[in-house]
């Protein structure tokens, strides 16, 4: 799926990244355990995560995750924004719950890594 269709399906709002909208994603991870995701081994994938700080990035920036999604009403950083846009990364915003937004991306075709 395109992440524009995955910003559609969870009536996200993109704070970092619109000019990359056109990538594919197809494959989704849930976790606020950043170990956890340093274990992945997926290309096109999508993070959905509610810990918002500046690990978090630099966890998807060593994972080559290029599109985050925030949940829980979580609200993305400056600095943040500033080091996602330096490494071309979609960060997006979404007010569903973790279970919620996977169980919509799932429901619109996207795989899980497991």
């Amino acid at each position: 799926m395109k992440i524009s269709q995955l910003v559609e399906v969870l009536d996200g709002k993109v704070v970092c990244g619109e000019q990359f909208l056109d990538k594919e994603v197809q494959y989704g991870f849930a976790s606020d355990l950043m170990s956890d995701v340093l274990t992945l081994d997926s290309d096109k994938l999508v993070l959905i995560t509610g810990l918002n700080n500046l690990q978090t990035i630099r966890t998807a920036e060593m994972a080559d995750i290029e599109c985050i999604v925030f949940v829980r009403n979580k609200k993305v950083l400056p600095p943040m924004i500033e080091i996602a846009c330096e490494h071309q990364m979609v960060l997006v915003e979404c007010r569903f719950s973790m279970f919620n937004a996977a169980a919509r991306l799932s429901t619109a075709g996207l795989q899980p890594v497991y």
